[in-house]
């Protein structure tokens, strides 16, 4: 299993201060099955913890996942700034989703050459 994050997720992460850990802590969790939503066209809600404030206080991320092959982290919000994404949002993050989980090697290695995608390591 490959994990992977956009450009804008890894920024997101960065300033919330969520490392590359908990990103595969999350992948093994869809893994077996823990998803909060399954929005279809391989996108996937998942529940993220805010560090200090659990679950409750925490993130909603929105995930391109197909098991057994790759994950990409695309977009996060804060629970208590949005209650959801809208239908356009999810629209466009599954066609992200679908067109990611697609890619050819070769198309993968070109995305993180342009620095649009970076590979999270399993320390």
């Amino acid at each position: 299993m490959r994990i992977f994050k956009n450009k804008w997720f890894k920024r997101w992460a960065r300033k919330e201060n969520v490392s590359d850990d908990v990103l595969v802590e999350v992948t093994k969790e869809m893994d077996a099955g823990k998803v909060e939503a399954d929005l279809g066209g391989f996108l996937f809600k998942k529940r993220l913890v805010k560090p200090g404030s659990g679950k409750s206080g925490g993130y909603r991320v929105l995930v391109g996942y197909k098991k057994g092959s790759r994950t990409v982290f695309l977009y996060a919000f804060a629970k208590n700034q949005k209650s959801n994404i809208s239908d356009e949002e999810k629209t466009v993050l599954k066609v992200l989703a679908k067109e990611f989980l697609a890619a050819t090697p070769k198309g993968i290695k070109k995305l993180k050459e342009q620095g649009s995608l970076w590979e999270v390591k399993d320390e």
